[in-house]
């Protein structure tokens, strides 16, 4: 073979092994991720009565969660241990169904025995880009940063190797899936287990049915607002109803 024709084998070959890399990386718009929430209940509850009442042992509170999805939707939603946890009504567990095409989204909570369900459009996040990156469940993930308001700064990562655009809770977005999330003070931080390449099946991603009445974000926060006026901790279940 001349050099010409080596050139051009060369060629093709780095265009070939270049279409299978890009190929490889639109396989990743759907699947499952396994993320492990914890949630330090002495900085949610900064108050010396709920500090005793939770107890020092138990102050770092550990679930688990799962987000199926793929090029139209994701659905983020908690997995019940196998043994009871009689302080579970101490954390929010909302199930979140996002419903991209239309720009959608469904958030099923329960607060006190009453369920109650948010239908409104998908919660568009301000980020701030790093040069900062770690490494989780195997993927290279780069760090972004959201300021949600004067004092509150909330920081993700993110991969492109996973191209669709989810992550847990609301937080949706960026060019990549969100594998961790975290609170500056470290009060609640999720970080991804495990990711699964997977096809979910219809019945793993389908919309739950409605749960109690359906309200807009802006109208639930208005009838919780005035439901919980002077009630001890009402501030602070409506904000962590609502915190991302």
């Amino acid at each position: 073979m001349g050099t010409a024709g080596i050139r051009i084998f060369i060629l093709f070959g780095f265009l070939f092994l270049g279409g299978l890399v890009q190929a490889q990386g639109q396989l990743v718009r759907e699947g499952k991720i396994t993320y492990e929430r914890r949630t330090n209940l002495w900085k949610i509850f900064d108050d010396q009565r709920m500090r005793d009442f939770v107890g020092e042992k138990n102050k770092i509170k550990v679930e688990e969660f799962t987000l199926y999805f793929n090029d139209t939707a994701s659905l983020f939603s908690y997995v019940a241990p196998d043994q009871p946890d009689p302080q579970s009504f101490l954390t929010m567990k909302n199930t979140v169904y996002n419903l991209f095409p239309k720009g959608q989204r469904f958030v099923y909570m329960d607060m006190m025995g009453n369920s109650m369900t948010v239908g409104d459009s998908l919660v568009k996040h301000t980020w701030k880009i790093t040069d900062k990156t770690r490494k989780i469940a195997g993927y290279e993930c780069t760090r972004v940063i959201w300021q949600k308001d004067d004092t509150t700064r909330i920081y993700a990562w993110y991969t492109t190797d996973i191209i669709a655009t989810v992550g847990p809770e609301n937080i949706q977005g960026l060019p990549g899936a969100v594998l961790g999330l975290a609170t500056e003070d470290g009060s609640i931080v999720y970080f991804a287990k495990k990711v699964e390449v997977i096809t979910p099946t219809a019945e793993q991603i389908a919309q739950p049915k409605k749960k109690g009445k359906q309200y807009t974000q802006a109208e639930l926060i208005a009838d919780l607002t005035e439901k919980l006026k002077g009630q001890p901790y009402g501030e602070r279940i409506i904000t962590g109803m609502f915190y991302w």
